[in-house]
């Protein structure tokens, strides 16, 4: 425990500059998101940018290119909020059946290791196949948090536990600590969406009473 101790401390000193900058930026693209705000989208451009770059550092290709795709990702999410709905209300939070999911996990699971045999060819890294599946995984969730659906914050409670654990054993102490705090902001995002969805629910509920009144 004392060794634990003192290499996480070592490591959080040994923090960049950089590194520091990537967290404060997540950490608001996180909260901001989870009140659906836009400018979420334009805190994780710069951070995610930065990441691309510290992550091929230390050989995690899988990582610095989930990083970049999520670069590109930034400009897609706040185009697909800034949209709407054609009414001009805000975006709905949107539910997908279990079946989906149960289609989704396996598949990006089996993908991963697909990948990670592929790749270890190309790279020496004992982490490829947990790599790989946070990839695969962490792209589908973003498509689901561009598209509103609630069930991403499940998904991101899971793929943030998995990169805490990844990155303090690559030495990003400090990444990993913010990525253990994502596992505490997934459950507010789910609980702030999940009052959405049902506010949304009311709300159709009141107009379908309302229209067969008249």
């Amino acid at each position: 425990m004392t060794h634990f101790l003192s290499e996480f401390t070592s490591q959080i000193a040994a923090t960049s500059l950089l590194e520091w900058v990537a967290v404060v930026l997540a950490i608001a693209y996180v909260l901001l998101a989870a009140k659906q705000n836009s400018w979420c989208w334009l805190c994780a451009f710069v951070s995610t940018a930065i990441y691309t770059w510290l992550f091929w550092q230390v050989t995690l290709p899988f990582q610095s290119a989930l990083n970049f795709f999520y670069m590109i990702m930034a400009g897609y999410g706040y185009y697909q909020w800034s949209k709407g709905t054609e009414e001009g209300r805000v975006k709905p939070v949107r539910h997908w059946p279990l079946w989906i999911h149960l289609l989704i996990v396996p598949s990006m699971l089996l993908m991963a290791w697909g990948l990670s045999l592929v790749a270890g060819s190309q790279f020496n890294s004992e982490y490829l196949l947990l790599d790989a599946s946070i990839n695969l995984l962490s792209v589908v969730t973003t498509f689901m948090v561009a598209h509103k659906i609630l069930q991403n914050w499940v998904y991101w409670f899971f793929i943030n536990l998995a990169s805490a654990y990844l990155y303090l054993q690559v030495g990003y102490a400090l990444s990993a600590c913010l990525f253990l705090g994502y596992v505490g902001f997934a459950v507010f995002g789910y609980y702030q969406w999940l009052v959405q969805y049902k506010k949304q629910g009311e709300h159709v509920g009141y107009h379908r009473h309302a229209a067969k009144g008249a």
